[in-house]
C-alpha cells in the first residue's frame, strides 16, 4: 500500500502518513456506499434529520481538535481554523432541517392526480481540494446526505486530516457503515474512479478548471451529473465616491485570506482613476501591517502557502513584473510568501489573466463604470467580486452587469451557508449551499394517478 506524507506548511516538519487507497479500496468503498443507500433513502425523514443534527452536535464537541488538525496541516490561522470547523457544523445543522421539508408538487391536470418527488441520486463522489477542506467537505456531504444520498469522499493528498476525523466523528454520532466514508487517495486512482465507477451517480468536484474539464468530460460517457466549482480571477471594484479608507482597509484581507489560496480571492483591484493615487497610498499600510506569523500563533491573519511547489508557482508569477510594496513574511523554515501588491501596466500581462493561488493583487485605475464593468468581464473566469460605492443606483447596476455568481457591495463577504454559491463561465457549473442545494442531490420523479 502507498502513502503519502503529510507535511507542516508552517515549518516543512511531517506531521503524519497517510495511507492511498487503491483502485480495489476505492471500489469496495463505493459499493459499501451503495449497499448502504436503500436503507437510508427509506429512513424516515425526521430520524435522518436527528442523525444529521446529532452529527452537527459532536462535531461540535471537537472544533478546537478540528482545527489544530487544520492548524499544522494546511497552515490556516487559528481564526480561520476555528470559523471552519465551527461552518460544518452549521452546514449539518442547515441541512438536517431538509429532509423533513423536501417537498415535491401537486400539479392540476384531468383526469386525476399530479404530483412530484424529489429522490436521492445513489452514491454521490466529492472530490475536495487542499486550499479549505473542511467547509468545502460540509458543502457538499451536507445538503447530499439530507437528501438520501450516500457519500464517498476524497479529500486532496495534501489535506487529508481533518477530512479522516469528520468521517470518524459522523461514525460516532451514529451514522450507519458506508452511508459517509473518507477515502484517502491519489486523484488519479480515487478520484479518478467516482468519475469511472457506474455506482457513482454524482461527482462534485473543486479544484482547478482544467481538471474540472476533464471530469465533466468523463462524467459525460454515463451521463453522470456533476457540480464543479473551479477558479477564480475576481475583480475588488472602487469607485471614487466610496469610502477609501474603508475600501483600501478591507482589500488586502479580501485576497491575502488564507495566504490568498482562496478561488474568491479579489485579486484584481480596478479603482476609478480619480481616486487611484489616493487609493495605493491608503493601501500600502494596510497591507504592511497584516500579521504573517507561525499559524499556529493566534494572533496570525496570514499564514504560509500550502507547499513548496505552490511558492515556487506563485514566484514565477511575481518575478514577471515590477513589485509595488509588500508585506512582511517570516524567515527560515515553511512556505512563506509575503503579501505582495503589483500596479498592473497592461490586461495582457499574465498577472492580471491568471489565477495565481497566492498572497498576490494587481491593481489597475478605470475611466467610468462602463470601463470598470469591461475589465471586470474581460476574464474567463466570473466567481465572485466586490463594488464599493455610495451610490445604491450604482451598486444595482454594476451588480447586474458583472458576470459572476457571488458579488458584494461595499464589503467582500459574499459567501454563506445558507445562500447560493457558484460561478459563472469557466468558474464552473451548478451550484452549491442556500436552501435549495439538496434539490441538486435528487431527479424529480412524475406520478400521474388517474382517478378513473
Amino acid at each position: 500500500m502507498s502513502t503519502h506524507v503529510v507535511v507542516n506548511p508552517a515549518t516543512e516538519e511531517t506531521v503524519t502518513e497517510v495511507d492511498s487507497a487503491s483502485v480495489e479500496q476505492t471500489d469496495a468503498a463505493i459499493e459499501r456506499a451503495a449497499e448502504a443507500f436503500p436503507a437510508w433513502r427509506d429512513m424516515a425523514p425526521g430520524e435522518r434529520a436527528r442523525l444529521l443534527r446529532r452529527f452537527a452536535a459532536v462535531v461540535d464537541e471537537h472544533i478546537d481538535e478540528l482545527a489544530e488538525l487544520e492548524v499544522r496541516n494546511a497552515g490556516h490561522t487559528w481564526s480561520n481554523a476555528t470559523w471552519e470547523a465551527g461552518n460544518v457544523r452549521d452546514v449539518l445543522n442547515y441541512y438536517s432541517a431538509a429532509p423533513e421539508r423536501l417537498t415535491g408538487h401537486q400539479i392540476p391536470v384531468a383526469g386525476g392526480i399530479n404530483v412530484t418527488f424529489h429522490e436521492p441520486l445513489g452514491v454521490v463522489g466529492i472530490i475536495v481540494p487542499w486550499n479549505f477542506p473542511m467547509p468545502i467537505a460540509g458543502w457538499g456531504f451536507g445538503p447530499a446526505l439530507a437528501a438520501g444520498n450516500t457519500v464517498v469522499l476524497k479529500p486532496a493528498e495534501l489535506t487529508p486530516l481533518t477530512a479522516i476525523r469528520l468521517g470518524e466523528l459522523g461514525l460516532e454520532a451514529g451514522l450507519p457503515d458506508g452511508v459517509f466514508t473518507v477515502i484517502p487517495g491519489k486523484g488519479s486512482v480515487v478520484g479518478e474512479r467516482f468519475v469511472t465507477h457506474p455506482a457513482v451517480r454524482k461527482v462534485c468536484f473543486t479544484g482547478s478548471t482544467e481538471v474540472g474539464k476533464r471530469i465533466m468530460a468523463g462524467c459525460a460517457e454515463q451521463v453522470k451529473r456533476v457540480t464543479l466549482e473551479l477558479g477564480g480571477k475576481s475583480a475588488n471594484i472602487v469607485f471614487a465616491d466610496s469610502d477609501l479608507a474603508k475600501a483600501a482597509a478591507a482589500a488586502p484581507m479580501a485576497v491575502f485570506d488564507n495566504a490568498g489560496q482562496d478561488c474568491c480571492a479579489r485579486s484584481r483591484i480596478l479603482v476609478e482613476q480619480s481616486a487611484y493615487d489616493e487609493f495605493v497610498s491608503l493601501l500600502e499600510p494596510a497591507v504592511k501591517g497584516i500579521k504573517v506569523l507561525d499559524p499556529a500563533d493566534k494572533s496570525s491573519e496570514m499564514g504560509p502557502l500550502i507547499s513548496a511547489d505552490q511558492r515556487t508557482t506563485v514566484q514565477g508569477f511575481v518575478d514577471e513584473v515590477d513589485v509595488a510594496f509588500t508585506g512582511s513574511a517570516p524567515d527560515g523554515n515553511g512556505f512563506w510568501f509575503p503579501p505582495t501588491v503589483v500596479l498592473a501596466e497592461s490586461v495582457d500581462q499574465r498577472i492580471w489573466r491568471e489565477e495565481i493561488f497566492g498572497p498576490v493583487v494587481a491593481v489597475m485605475p478605470f475611466r467610468d463604470e462602463a470601463e470598470a464593468v469591461q475589465l471586470a468581464n474581460d476574464s474567463e473566469f466570473g466567481l465572485s467580486g466586490s463594488i464599493y460605492t455610495g451610490d445604491v443606483g450604482r451598486a444595482l447596476r454594476v451588480s447586474r452587469a458583472v458576470e459572476a455568481g457571488n458579488l458584494s457591495v461595499n464589503t467582500h463577504s459574499s459567501v454563506r451557508y445558507w445562500t447560493p454559491f457558484g460561478g459563472f463561465k469557466q468558474s464552473g457549473l451548478g451550484r452549491e449551499l442556500g436552501p435549495d442545494a439538496p434539490h441538486s442531490f435528487t431527479d424529480v420523479k412524475n406520478v400521474f394517478i388517474s382517478n378513473e
